[in-house]
């Protein structure tokens, strides 16, 4: 049966509406995990560093995807707790077209910049040529790469998870293949990944667009589909507000993987790089989760937020909190049990890389304890439409934290304190994160009705 926004939600309903959501996080990241496997594997330590190098920059374009879906899907959400759906598809498809504007400029931008920027990071000669090849090709996709962003929470806000699954799906299958056949076969090294995430993205974005022409949009007053507009520019920077944190994280992720980066060079050289790498690509999967879960209940809460329901948006809040503990604690078991495994897949040919990387995953596994709290937040106050507050919490917990333990620990530590840094942060921002939920307490009235556990 087709859950709506509007109804009461238990904690098997919640699982129900957020679980298509989380498949599709987790898949991407699994189709992400393919490309580092093959090439890896097949390509090469080296061209696997260099993707891994030059990837952060590509990812803060590609956040502004993630800003423009999240933030949008916030205010769609509340305009729909008003009871105003035709309001909400104008602002729908004026805010699809910002969308496809800011990711034609930011191809353009990027591809401008890619030469300084390799330079800027002190990019070896060894790492390059892949490196620039990599870029560029995921730069000339980086518009349709933004739109399959941008849907990924509208298919939730439009109560339409399931299909955003067979959308990601299709879209994952087809690069896994590519991958396959570029990279290991054709030996196209990375150059082929770059062209099978980019086509991969490419059919996720246009079966996306194909979902939300009316006569495939599904029926109801509150079904969205494109319509004629006015683009408000009160509206662009309202949606651009409430997900600015979004884009902060995902912006500020990559700066700091720069940084990483930086003192593995220094540290440990290549190899350094490439552990990082592989960490990342596990890490992805694990996160994923929590991100997936987050953005999945975004559009209830900001319905519930837009039809002033306190109650329902209490128990919305006391089940997350929960459901968000139990995965933290289980994600960090696994994160134990499988480090070796999964390590040997990536750097099962080096035994010295494998070493690095198990040592690397086995530190840094606690972060999974903590960093579903903060994830968490930020997507709770962007739902309901405080950038502000979603932006502290996302800033804080990167600028704030990460970037000065990474620059401080590994001179205390050396090599282990580059790891360190990671768990050192997410804790701290568990406890910012909390200070938050509990200030903004009153003005939102997710506290009001009580915290006593419940199955209805």
């Amino acid at each position: 049966m087709k859950l709506s926004l509007n109804e009461h939600y238990s904690y098997c309903k919640l699982l129900r509406f957020t679980f298509p959501t989380i498949l599709v996080l987790v898949f991407t990241s699994i189709y992400g995990v393919v490309d580092g496997f093959f090439l890896s594997n097949y390509a090469g330590k080296v061209p696997f560093a260099s993707v891994n190098f030059i990837m952060p920059f590509t990812m803060i374009l590609s956040s502004l995807g993630y800003m423009m879906g999240t933030g949008s899907s916030a205010l769609i959400g509340k305009t729909m707790g008003q009871g105003k759906p035709e309001l909400a598809r104008k602002q729908f498809t004026g805010l699809f077209a910002t969308t496809v504007l800011i990711g034609l400029l930011a191809s353009l931008l990027g591809m401008a910049l890619l030469h300084p920027v390799l330079d800027l990071l002190g990019c070896t000669a060894q790492m390059r040529p892949d490196a620039y090849n990599y870029a560029q090709v995921l730069l000339f996709f980086l518009p349709l790469a933004l739109i399959q962003m941008y849907f990924q929470t509208i298919f939730v806000t439009a109560a339409r998870p399931a299909l955003n699954f067979v959308v990601a799906l299709s879209g994952g299958m087809l690069n896994i293949i590519l991958d396959w056949l570029l990279i290991s076969v054709l030996d196209w090294g990375v150059a082929g990944a770059a062209i099978a995430t980019g086509l991969g993205q490419s059919l996720a974005a246009i079966c996306s667009v194909l979902c939300f022409i009316k006569p495939f949009a599904g029926k109801g007053e509150n079904a969205l589909f494109f319509t004629q507009f006015k683009l408000k520019g009160r509206e662009v920077l309202e949606a651009m507000s409430n997900g600015m944190s979004e884009f902060f994280t995902s912006a500020a992720s990559s700066v700091i993987s720069i940084l990483y980066n930086f003192q593995l060079l220094s540290f440990a050289g290549e190899n350094g790089v490439a552990a990082y790498g592989t960490l990342m690509y596990i890490s992805m999967i694990f996160m994923a989760v929590s991100i997936g879960y987050s953005t999945g209940i975004s559009p209830l809460i900001s319905y519930q937020y837009g039809a002033a329901n306190h109650k329902e948006l209490s128990s919305l809040t006391k089940k997350s909190l929960v459901i968000i503990m139990i995965g933290a604690v289980s994600m960090f078991g696994l994160a134990e049990v499988l480090a070796a495994p999964l390590a040997h897949l990536f750097a099962g040919y080096d035994p010295e890389l494998m070493e690095l990387t198990v040592n690397a995953f086995r530190i840094c596994s606690p972060v999974f304890l903590f960093s579903g709290f903060a994830i968490f937040g930020s997507s709770f106050f962007t739902a309901l439409n405080n950038g502000p507050v979603s932006a502290a919490i996302s800033l804080i917990r990167t600028i704030g934290f990460q970037i000065g333990f990474v620059l401080v620990f590994p001179a205390i530590w050396g090599l282990n304190g580059v790891w360190i840094s990671m768990v050192a942060a997410e804790a701290m921002a568990v406890l910012i994160t909390f200070g938050l939920f509990y200030r903004c307490r009153k003005r939102y009235g997710y506290f009001k009705y009580g915290w006593k556990l419940q199955l209805a």
